[in-house]
C-alpha cells in the first residue's frame, strides 16, 4: 500500500534549499503536499507586508510547479484548516519551521496541540534563525540581553551545513487549492502597490543572485559603505530574508567564507546575521518587546499616543521639513524599504525630538515595509525610543542634521526622494506622489516647509529635559 502524504506548511520559509521541514516531510519517503494558508496571522499584517508575503507565496508556488510539486492555497483559522486537509488527504503527520514571535508562537501551540489531540504527528523544525533561542545562554543559565556578549558567544561556534535541495514525491491527486488572487492581498496597497512593485526582489533564486553578488563586489567595502545613505552599501537581504526566500544559515556560511578569503567586511556583516538571531532571542525570552516596553521604568513616561497630531502626520508624510527624515519616510513608501541608518534617524527624529510613542511608528513600519520583521521592528524601535535593551538614552539623541551631514553629505539621498529640494526632481522622487493616497492632498509643487516641525537643538532639549523629569 502507498503511504499516506505528509504535509509541509509553509509560513514565512518560501524556499527550497536549507529548508529543515521540508526536507524532513520529503524524508519520509511519502508524497508531500505544500501548503499556505492565509491564517490569523496573517490577516494581522499591515498593507505591505501582507501584499509582500503573498508574493513570496506565488513565487515559492511557482518554484514547486518546476520541480513537479505544487502549493495549495486555503484560507481560514489555522488549526481548522489543516484539521480539514488532513482529513482530505488521509495525511497522518505535518512539518513546519518554528517562528517565535508571540502571536505566531500562540498559533503554531494550538495547532500543535489541537492535532495531537486528534492522534496526528505535528513536528516543527528549526530554521528562521540560526541558533534556537534556548540554545544560547549566559554562563549563568539566563538569556542574554545585550548584544555584544551574545556576539561572542556565538562568532565561533559551529553552524551546521546548509541542507541541499530535496526530492519532493508527488501524491497522486492533488487536494482543491483556492486562487490566492481571489484573497485580495493587495487590497489595503491601493495605488502604491504599482509603484513600490518594481523595487521588490522576489523569490529564492533572486534572493541567492543577491547574496552571490554582495559577497563578490560588496561586501569588501560594507564596514565603510553600509551607512551612507545614497549608496546600496547594504546586502539588501533583508527583504528576502523576512520571508524565508534565503536561509540565515546560507548567509551565515557565505559570510564566512568570504572571512576566510579575508574580505574586510566580512565579520560585520556575520555580525548583521547575528544581530537577527539576536533580535529573535529577545523576543522569544521577552515576547512584551513587541508591544510595550522592554524595560518597565518607562511605562510611565509622558510620550505623545495621538496619531491625529499634526507632528505625527508631518512625519508620516515626510513633511517635517527635517530634509533626512522626510527623505527616508518617502523612500519607505516607494520601494517599501528604509536604508537601515535613515530607520535610526527618523525613529529618533520621532521618539526624542517630536515625543511621539514608538509604538506609532512601530506601527506605521509595520504597514509600509516589505521587509518587515516583528522582531527586527519592535527591537530598532525600542532602541531608538530608548526603552529597550539600550544603553542610557542621553546617547541616543540623534541629530538629524549633523547624522545627514555625516552619512549624506552631497545631499544626493535627500534629493533622490524629496522632489522639492531637487532643481529637477527624479523619477524615483516623483513616484512618491504616484505612491501616497490621493486624500493626503500632496503634490511635488507644494514649497517645501521652510523651517523644521521642531528643530535639531530644540528636540535634543526637550528629550534631555523630559528624561531629567523621568529620573534617567
Amino acid at each position: 500500500m502507498s503511504k499516506p502524504p505528509v504535509i509541509f506548511w509553509t509560513r514565512r520559509d518560501f524556499r527550497l534549499r536549507d529548508n529543515p521541514a521540508l526536507s524532513a516531510a520529503c524524508a519520509s519517503g511519502a508524497p508531500v503536499i505544500p501548503v499556505f494558508i492565509c491564517d490569523e496571522v496573517v490577516e494581522a499584517h499591515g498593507a505591505a507586508p501582507k501584499w509582500r508575503l503573498g508574493l513570496g507565496a506565488e513565487a515559492f508556488a511557482r518554484s514547486l510547479r518546476e520541480v513537479g510539486s505544487g502549493l495549495v492555497f486555503r484560507r481560514g483559522p489555522a488549526l481548522e484548516v489543516l484539521r480539514a486537509l488532513m482529513a482530505e488527504t488521509g495525511a497522518r503527520e505535518i512539518h513546519w519551521n518554528r517562528l517565535y514571535d508571540p502571536e505566531a508562537r500562540a498559533r503554531d501551540e494550538a495547532v500543535k496541540s489541537g492535532l495531537k489531540a486528534d492522534g496526528l504527528e505535528a513536528v516543527s523544525h528549526a530554521g528562521h534563525v540560526i541558533h534556537e533561542p534556548w540554545t544560547v545562554q549566559t554562563g549563568t543559565g539566563g538569556f542574554y540581553k545585550v548584544y555584544t556578549p551574545f556576539w561572542k558567544t556565538l562568532r565561533g561556534r559551529d553552524v551546521a551545513p546548509a541542507l541541499s535541495l530535496p526530492k519532493l514525491a508527488v501524491p497522486s491527486s492533488w487536494p482543491e487549492s483556492e486562487a490566492i488572487a481571489d484573497w485580495g492581498l493587495d487590497h489595503a496597497m491601493r495605488r502604491g502597490a504599482d509603484v513600490v512593485r518594481g523595487h521588490l526582489n522576489i523569490g529564492e533564486e533572486a534572493a541567492l543572485t543577491r547574496l552571490e553578488s554582495f559577497i563578490e563586489s560588496g561586501v569588501e567595502g560594507y564596514v565603510e559603505m553600509r551607512d551612507a545613505l545614497a549608496e546600496n552599501g547594504t546586502s539588501l537581504l533583508s527583504e528576502n530574508l523576512a520571508y524565508g526566500e534565503i536561509s540565515a544559515r546560507t548567509c551565515w556560511h557565505a559570510g564566512a567564507r568570504a572571512m576566510q578569503e579575508g574580505k574586510a567586511g566580512a565579520e560585520t556583516f556575520l555580525k548583521e546575521v547575528i544581530w537577527r538571531d539576536f533580535s529573535y532571542h529577545l523576543v522569544y525570552h521577552t515576547p512584551h518587546i513587541t508591544r510595550s516596553n522592554w524595560r518597565p521604568e518607562w511605562d510611565g513616561f509622558a510620550w505623545n499616543t495621538d496619531a491625529s497630531d499634526p507632528q505625527f502626520q508631518a512625519w508620516m508624510r515626510g513633511r517635517t521639513g527635517m530634509e533626512v527624515v522626510d527623505a527616508a519616510m518617502r523612500e519607505m513608501y516607494v520601494t517599501g524599504r528604509m536604508h537601515n541608518r535613515a530607520r535610526m534617524i527618523a525613529a529618533s527624529y520621532l521618539t526624542k525630538h517630536l515625543q511621539m510613542h514608538w509604538k506609532l511608528g512601530l506601527k506605521w513600519f509595520e504597514e509600509c515595509l516589505v521587509d518587515w520583521d516583528p522582531a527586527a521592528n519592535a527591537m530598532g524601535w525600542q532602541w531608538s525610543a530608548g526603552s529597550g535593551p539600550d544603553a542610557t538614552p542621553y546617547f541616543r539623541v540623534f541629530n538629524p542634521e549633523t547624522q545627514a551631514e555625516k552619512f549624506d553629505k552631497s545631499g544626493r539621498y535627500r534629493r533622490r526622494w524629496v522632489a522639492e529640494l531637487a532643481p529637477k526632481a527624479g523619477a524615483q522622487a516623483l513616484s512618491y506622489f504616484e505612491a501616497i493616497p490621493k486624500n493626503w492632498s500632496m503634490s511635488s509643487t507644494d514649497p517645501y516647509p521652510d523651517q523644521p516641525i521642531v528643530s535639531a537643538k530644540e528636540g535634543r532639549s526637550r528629550a534631555l529635559q523630559a528624561y531629567e523629569t523621568r529620573g534617567f
